[in-house]
């Protein structure tokens, strides 16, 4: 893979952002004013880019560079033209989504910049669940927009054709998929030097899943069918921290990872980072909120992200059923439309299996392997972190090697408030659970 750097490609710096700004009319007139007096806030929390966000007197855009590297490691070299496959997956994924992303504003292909619109006064999910605060309306949101954007961009609706247009398209966002397949469904279950985790405490915990070849066939199955499956056009990456959120809207941002894969993926990462943050909850406790009745909410929320997701795409599917999967002509007597409506269920019951892999695969990856996130990496006394660390990882290891003991999604939360139980009488002791432990 070629990582020269193409001859127009020069890096933003807070200074030189507002003078390519000016630059593009559009871009200035949307922020007004002299460019003296625009402000530069620079905000690169992410591996792969720089982004800022500029202000002026009528307005404020965010400009999201791509880097020719990790952000935290120069040596690791990246191809810049992954940002053209975000602006693609946002196109693809507009139609179907009202507003549930941020308006895309200008697409540089020479210096690999996007300017999007800034979302104010939006907050990023995981800051707001770090800090005990509740956004009544993003689980559904974020399941309704899920179950959209899948059912739209599959054979469901599509014509076969128009999603081949689309996989092609995507064909260069292969370095991030490499990333990917690595980081999440290979390192953590075998001793890579890109691994780390809270030491000495989960140490034998980290030996246990390496030592497991259940639980390495397990990620290895499911990591098959991420490198295998074409389902729907999905994120890729949706965690909380692509989640912006305020009482009344919530966007979906970042979607520098996707690609034509499993739907499992998204709904899986998503509740994958929400057990996190419920189990990061005890750590961000306070003598007047001791953060029970907010993890009691988070779990709520999990099940209302599940349920708004599968009723939604259920509806879609039998409202829309246009495309080359599925035929609805092929059933349009009452015998078949009785068997499409249980294939259907089972469609569902199938991204629910892939759901429970994925959420155990990116919890798994999130402790141990390479990024490690805001929620449990944020905890600053060790042992904290690791007894919250350890609840999270029992879950993670019993959805992915028993996942037929978890019929619904109410089956999973209940697990998860036992493991909590049960890791507060625990003290220093670090050990995996079974569900015969509780």
């Amino acid at each position: 893979m070629n990582f020269a750097l193409p001859p127009k490609y020069e890096r933003l710096t807070a200074t030189t952002v507002t003078s390519y700004l000016d630059q593009h009319p559009s871009l200035a007139a949307r922020l007004g004013g002299d460019r003296s007096a625009w402000r530069v806030e620079e905000v690169s929390d992410g591996y792969l880019n720089l982004v800022f966000l500029v202000t002026g007197s009528t307005g404020s855009v965010c400009v999201k560079q791509s880097l020719p590297h990790v952000r935290v490691d120069e040596s690791w070299k990246l191809p810049l033209d992954r940002n053209r496959c975000e602006r693609i997956w946002f196109e693809h994924v507009a139609p179907h989504v009202d507003r549930a992303i941020p308006d895309i504003y200008h697409h540089d292909s020479d210096r690999f910049i996007l300017v999007i619109e800034t979302l104010r006064p939006h907050e990023v999910l995981r800051t707001a669940l770090i800090g005990g605060r509740r956004y009544p309306d993003f689980a559904r949101d974020v399941g309704r927009f899920v179950a959209n954007a899948t059912f739209h961009t599959s054979d469901l609706f599509q014509r076969y054709e128009d999603k081949q247009e689309v996989i092609a398209s995507l064909r260069h966002n292969d370095a991030l998929h490499r990333i990917m397949r690595e980081l999440v469904f290979q390192d953590p279950f075998f001793p890579s030097p890109r691994n780390h985790w809270t030491t000495p405490q989960l140490d034998d915990i980290v030996g246990q899943i390496h030592a497991d070849p259940v639980l390495r066939l397990a990620a290895s199955r499911i990591g098959y069918k991420f490198m295998t499956s074409t389902q729907a056009l999905v994120h890729s990456d949706l965690h909380t921290g692509a989640v912006m959120a305020t009482d009344g809207d919530t966007r979906i941002i970042d979607p520098e990872f996707g690609v034509y894969g499993a739907i499992g993926v998204d709904t899986g990462c998503f509740i994958a980072h929400l057990f996190m943050a419920y189990y990061s909850q005890p750590a961000y406790a306070s003598a007047e909120d001791d953060r029970t009745a907010f993890q009691t909410w988070i779990l709520e929320q999990i099940e209302i992200f599940w349920d708004e997701f599968r009723r939604s795409f259920l509806d879609l599917w039998r409202a829309k059923s246009g495309g080359d999967g599925y035929p609805a002509f092929v059933f349009a007597d009452a015998v078949g439309a009785a068997a499409l409506d249980a294939e259907r269920e089972r469609f569902l019951d199938e991204i629910w299996q892939d759901t429970l892999a994925y959420a155990a695969v990116k919890i798994i990856r999130s402790i141990i392997g390479y990024s490690h996130f805001g929620d449990l990496e944020g905890i600053a006394d060790p042992d904290q972190k690791a007894a919250s660390e350890a609840g999270a990882l029992s879950l993670g290891r019993l959805l992915l090697v028993e996942p037929g003991r978890f019929a619904s999604i109410s089956d999973v939360t209940a697990v998860a408030s036992k493991l909590q139980q049960q890791r507060r009488s625990a003290g220093s002791r670090l050990s995996f659970s079974s569900l015969k432990d509780i």
